[in-house]
């Protein structure tokens, strides 16, 4: 063994080691529980940053831990590889994206290696590879046979500089997130996938999802939005083209009696109607479109809005309501239109109160609470005033009364409603899965035939502008119609990125598979054991995985209902308390810290800066402090064996240092056991093995059977530390003679008689002050602790000639002697 530590070499060698024997494929047919757990896996932007870093070092202790245990573990890894940042780097650099993506792929898989990950690289696939993207294509035409795919017309977001759609979420203070360009709102042909008939599971089934941390559920449950309530019809007065009456939901008919208005989106057919022939609703729409979408922003921006000549006739009082059109009303949501009761609800309040529109009082209060509709709306459950014949209801007797005589007049009725909309997936860019629809003029939009598929992104391509080069090229738009056999048109629209990163994990199971999405495989690895990736991704993505799931699953293609049985949500990587991002340049490059430190000295520094679910300040600092510890173990590895080979020792006759040792040893085991596999504070586990270093470290030996105990602890060490710092503790434990490779070793069990004390120090205090320490017998009575702490010379000085008042005894802790 070198006596100088030179972790390049080492990591050298050990992954050498592990790519000689192929230590990390995994089979279903190995021995043992299998064991999956998955970091989300990456886009390949170009190189690792340390959120990467700490994402994939954490999902590998995980996985090596379980190793140890006896579980037969995969740990996958692919490319989340289509999206915009490759088309606009394609744009930019005047290189196809495909090239580009492929480059940064191979960058980042070596960066992998380097750090010593125990990846099944056999497994490895990015979504831009047909063989991949074949399958959603194949779902997606499953469900267009099942009526839970369609196209319609639909209001979205329009970057016109990176010419796209954006979600909602993708709009910061009217703003494309990447672009920065003032977002539109204009009205385009779209697909959806009907994830709203999953609404109902969607949200039940995160009761019984113990393993994930109830903020995400919380968060999953709010976006799902399930609220029971009324749909009530408006006649509009005089009707219009197609359109006689106008729907509103509402959560409060309660207040039905107190509507005064009603608001509509700026893209509903009746503010489009009268904008027409009113040039002031007309540029009123207009600002509306560039306006923002995204809620938050929407409950904080001043309520605008402007009236129409429209009206709606009152259902059960047949008074005539003005129609208004106003910002805070989205087409997308609902109906595009709301029933406003300014009595009731505050944002009403204040459009009317803004407006000049009527405020009447509905609901009065049933206590002592404060109510006054000039000053606030009152937004309380209350008993129903003003109402004519529901007069005097409560709220649960005035919703049932009011929702009975609409149901009587034909006017409304009970439904239940989800805040989840249907997941438009469609895309006006190159750089994704073609969706594998045919445009013709005679049939109209038709499938591919399954034998056609997968329908090919062409990759050699070059950009004119932004616009994608698919709606200019002729090989690829032109094809015959699967149906009637003329010329027709391929879809130009691509898949939103959320498509292939919503299975992917499935996939991991069967690469290879040819002729399914999934095979048998699939059955043995999923659901994933555990999930580890960070908390931007608990709405979104992990919602458009599990509706995934249940899409394969009904496709006899998975078992279960959940892809994910635990979650672990990462805090942030910080830097000058911001999250760092290689957007803004301080993302952290990792290859620097690789090149000086070496692998193990950043998968330590990494780990022990916090627990995995907080986020902690990134410093350079922490590397020093981690490489002063990997080097005091090798050291102290390295003074043992130049002492000679490691002796049996016989426990009954060891020195009192080398028992404490050994206990301190055994005690470090079991807590790592615990930290690794229920409590996930893998920081915890470093302290612990650098206090067991230390404590081996000041250990006078006596003679070779307590070297013999400390062989044992030195090889505990290694094992607890192995996870984090895989590559010392592979060399170290081969240089201590052992013949089986650490990554094939078991966790050994804990020496219950190694834990138990046959004497314990104890620290004694006078009035709360620390005076003098103890030890004493480990079954030691009350008394007989007393007795000795009270005799201690400094503890004498202190009590001597005073009233003892109390006398408190914490057992094998500390003791505290009141005195006046």
């Amino acid at each position: 063994m070198n006596a100088v530590y030179d972790p390049h070499a080492i990591e050298t060698q050990a992954q050498e080691h592990w790519n000689e024997h192929d230590s990390f494929r995994a089979s279903e047919t190995d021995e043992g529980d299998k064991y999956y757990c998955l970091g989300m896996f990456p886009y390949p932007s170009g190189q690792l940053h340390m959120g990467h870093v700490r994402n994939y070092t954490l999902t590998d202790v995980i996985n090596r831990y379980h190793r140890l245990k006896g579980f037969n573990v995969m740990q996958p890894m692919g490319w989340d590889a289509f999206g915009l940042p490759a088309e606009n780097a394609a744009i930019k650099n005047g290189i196809p994206p495909a090239s580009w993506t492929k480059d940064n792929i191979a960058y980042m898989r070596g960066q992998m290696q380097r750090l010593g990950f125990g990846i099944d690289w056999s497994r490895e696939f990015a979504t831009c590879d047909p063989e991949y993207y074949r399958w959603e294509q194949w779902l997606f035409l499953k469900l267009f046979e099942k009526g839970l795919v369609y196209r319609k017309n639909s209001v979205v977001n329009w970057d016109p500089v990176d010419q796209t759609v954006l979600a909602n979420e993708q709009v910061e203070n009217g703003r494309g997130w990447r672009s920065g360009a003032v977002v539109e709102r204009r009205e385009m042909a779209q697909w959806f996938m009907k994830i709203t008939e999953y609404a109902e599971e969607l949200r039940e089934e995160l009761d019984q999802m113990s393993g994930w941390p109830e903020s995400v559920k919380s968060m999953q449950r709010n976006w799902i939005g399930r609220s029971q309530g009324v749909e009530i019809d408006f006649p509009i007065n005089g009707g219009t083209d197609g359109q006689d009456t106008l729907t509103v939901f509402t959560t409060r008919p309660d207040t039905l009696l107190g509507a005064t208005y009603v608001a509509v989106a700026a893209q509903h057919p009746l503010a489009l109607l009268a904008a027409e022939s009113d040039s002031d609703v007309s540029a009123f729409v207009e600002v509306c479109k560039k306006a923002t979408t995204a809620e938050a922003d929407l409950a904080t921006m001043e309520k605008a809005g402007i009236a129409t000549s429209a009206t709606v006739t009152h259902p059960l009082t047949g008074e005539s309501l003005p129609v208004w059109v106003a910002n805070f009303v989205l087409m997308e949501y609902g109906s595009g239109a709301v029933m406003s009761v300014p009595g009731h609800d505050q944002r009403d309040w204040e459009f009317a109160r803004k407006y000049d529109i009527p405020i009447v009082q509905v609901i009065e209060p049933i206590a002592d609470e404060q109510c006054d509709i000039t000053t606030a709306a009152f937004v309380e459950h209350g008993n129903v005033i003003n109402s004519g014949e529901f007069d005097g209801l409560d709220f649960d007797g005035a919703v049932d009364a009011i929702a009975r005589a609409l149901e009587a007049k034909g006017a409304g009725r009970r439904v239940t409603n989800y805040r989840l909309r249907d997941w438009g997936v469609s895309r006006q860019r190159y750089w994704g899965c073609p969706i594998p629809m045919i445009h013709c003029e005679a049939c109209g939009v038709v499938p591919v035939p399954e034998a056609d598929l997968p329908v090919v992104l062409p990759t050699e391509v070059k950009f004119e502008g932004v616009q994608s080069p698919l709606v200019t090229m002729d090989s690829f738009l032109n094809v015959d119609c699967p149906s009637c056999g003329k010329v027709a048109r391929r879809e130009t629209d691509t898949f939103d990125t959320f498509v292939e990163s919503s299975w992917y994990y499935a996939r991991f199971a069967c690469p290879d598979a040819d002729t399914l999405m999934v095979d048998e495989r699939a059955r043995i690895w999923a659901p994933v054991d555990f999930y580890v990736g960070g908390i931007e991704h608990a709405i979104l993505h992990l919602l458009y995985a599990r509706f995934f799931y249940k899409l394969m699953r009904d496709e006899n293609l998975v078992a279960g209902n959940e892809p994910f049985h635990k979650l672990l949500m990462l805090g942030m990587v910080l830097q000058g308390g911001k999250k760092m991002s290689k957007s803004s340049g301080d993302a952290g490059d990792p290859q620097k810290l690789l090149d000086r430190y070496g692998a193990d000295a950043v998968r330590t520094a990494v780990i022990f800066a916090a627990p995995p679910d907080q986020s902690f300040e990134w410093s350079e600092a922490g590397l020093e402090g981690a490489s002063r510890f990997l080097r005091k173990i090798w050291n102290l590895v390295d003074q043992f064996i130049t002492a000679g080979p490691t002796p049996k020792f016989d426990r009954s006759k060891l020195s009192d240092g080398a028992q404490a040792v050994r206990r301190k040893a055994h005690e470090t085991l079991k807590k790592a056991d615990d930290d690794f596999g229920r409590r996930i504070q893998f920081n915890t586990v470093v302290s612990g093995v650098m206090e067991l270093c230390n404590e081996i470290g000041k250990l006078k030996i006596v003679d070779d059977n307590d070297r013999g105990a400390i062989g044992e602890a030195i090889r505990i060490a290694l094992i607890a530390i192995s996870p984090i710092a895989p590559h010392i503790a592979h060399s170290l434990w081969s240089s201590l003679g052992e013949t089986e490779a650490l990554i094939d070793v078991r966790w050994p069990k804990v020496d219950e008689s190694a834990l138990q004390q046959t004497s314990v120090k104890m620290v004694v205090q006078v009035n709360g002050k620390v005076r003098g320490n103890i030890e004493v017998a480990a079954d030691a009575d009350k008394e007989h602790i007393l007795g000795v702490a009270k005799a201690e010379h400094n503890v004498v000085k202190h009590i001597d000639g005073k009233e003892i008042v109390k006398e408190i005894v914490v057992p094998n802790k500390l003791v505290n002697v009141v005195v006046r």
